[in-house]
């Protein structure tokens, strides 16, 4: 029963999660994982949970697990934030009277400088895709990246309506479903105005493609993955030979 009650109190806070703090699907299912990785960990170290009843020796407990297991400092660091984030609701919920995760330190992580192109790479980088269709769509997504700096999941989300060409603006869409307007410079514009002309709906007749409001499709005609950005931004950095990741 009282494993019961903890699911319980789990499935409370991942619905906390989508409805009142908007995370995204991947958000929530990162936080499930942690969470349920240490509910895994409390029955075979105690064999019942009781999120009452979790003590700092217990928190200490499953770090050696994961320092002597080698899991990666990024990892157990992500790990404790979930259950201090978890932690933090329950108090709140006053599902139970502390918060045992604030007297834990989470675990340094080792500073690393960004890695980035410099302007003359990113020029030639921009240069490569070829002129057929697939070339076109890339030109655009690359061009489209460099102006507006946005991370992949806000580019493959990119629908029709959320790019202005005339006003030289897009429309992101970030995490937590905030939203900025970013502007757009006249390069990004003209690559993106031939993509739309010259390739997306060559694309979608050849393979007979039911129309939808995608901005970025594969080579089917679908919506474009992240998976699928960062396979085409791999090809042309490793066209052009860099000694960069």
């Amino acid at each position: 029963m009282e494993d019961a009650i903890a699911i319980i109190r789990l499935t409370a806070f991942l619905r906390y999660l989508e409805l009142e703090k908007n995370s995204s699907l991947l958000t929530i299912q990162n936080y499930e994982t942690d969470i349920r990785l240490f509910i895994t960990f409390l029955q075979k170290r105690v064999g019942a949970v009781f999120w009452e009843n979790v003590t700092v020796l217990d928190i200490r407990a499953y770090l050696a697990l994961m320092n002597n297991e080698k899991y990666a400092r990024r990892t157990i660091a992500r790990r404790i934030s979930s259950l201090r984030s978890f932690y933090k609701f329950l108090v709140r919920e006053n599902y139970v009277k502390s918060n045992p995760f604030l007297k834990i330190k989470t675990p340094k992580l080792d500073k690393k400088l960004p890695v980035f192109l410099e302007e003359v790479e990113i020029n030639e980088l921009l240069e490569l895709p070829s002129k057929d269709e697939l070339g076109l769509r890339d030109q655009a997504l690359l061009e489209l990246l460099y102006a507006t700096g946005c991370r992949v999941s806000e580019l493959v989300g990119l629908t029709l309506e959320h790019i202005d060409l005339g006003n030289q603006y897009v429309l992101l869409l970030g995490k937590g479903n905030k939203e900025r307007i970013v502007p757009i410079g006249a390069a990004a514009v003209k690559a993106v105005d031939v993509y739309l002309i010259k390739s997306r709906p060559v694309i979608m007749r050849r393979f007979a493609i039911k129309e939808h409001d995608r901005l970025f499709i594969n080579h089917r005609g679908t919506q474009l993955s992240a998976r699928s950005v960062r396979r085409v931004l791999g090809k042309y950095i490793a066209e052009l030979a860099l000694q960069k990741h």
